[in-house]
């Protein structure tokens, strides 16, 4: 059995399972390190570690046409949390895709883009942000809906603690990275850290 999860998502305490693809261990929880479906496998008959495997297997979550409050199509609004994949940067400002609105999925069709501009990365030192060194394109982040900007476009905020990037991928290897503090994320093979405004490490 699977269930739709997105990046940072804890699924379940790390002492219950082992940590699969697609997962991390942060503090005493295992956490969704991509966006999928979760599932969990018992271990083998043979197995010295008897936990069962917590994996998740990426890909999209959307499950039909996302519904919004009224029951028409999901529109993000003012202070709602996105989950959006980073397009492309400048040295002003960065685009996404919203991808998710406060846990749901966003369908495919609905083409949301939102936009976090420099003064929005974080509450302090905002002139000395490098916009370079919080995002980069394909990365994943939880943000905040901070106004409505033009044609279907949003502007978000990623200026609290639990805001930043929850998803990235190794430059060297491709494996999803692991945050270990809330400037920098690891590739576990490489043990290589790189710079990101990271969502809050519990």
């Amino acid at each position: 059995m699977t269930a739709p999860v997105l990046p940072g998502e804890p699924l379940r305490h790390a002492d219950e399972v082992r940590s699969g693809p697609g997962t991390y261990v942060r503090g005493k929880s295992v956490v969704a390190a991509v966006m999928g479906h979760a599932r969990t496998t018992p271990a083998a008959d043979d197995a010295d570690d008897k936990r069962p495997l917590v994996e998740v297997i990426k890909g999209p979550v959307v499950t039909g046409d996302a519904t919004g409050r009224g029951g028409g199509t999901l529109l993000p609004e003012v202070g709602d949390e996105v989950f959006a994949r980073v397009l492309r940067i400048n040295p002003r400002q960065v685009w996404c895709e919203i991808v998710a609105v406060n846990g749901k999925a966003v369908n495919d069709a609905s083409g949301f883009q939102g936009i976090v501009r420099q003064q929005d990365v974080r509450a302090t030192e905002i002139d000395k942000v490098d916009m370079y060194e919080s995002f980069l394109p394909a990365d994943v982040i939880r943000a905040k809906v901070l106004s409505l900007g033009d044609q279907r476009s949003y502007y978000l905020t990623t200026a609290r603690n639990e805001l930043g990037v929850v998803q990235a991928k190794s430059p060297f290897t491709g494996e999803p990275m692991v945050p270990v503090s809330w400037q920098e994320m690891m590739c576990p093979s490489t043990q290589v850290k790189v710079s990101r405004k990271v969502a809050k490490v519990d």
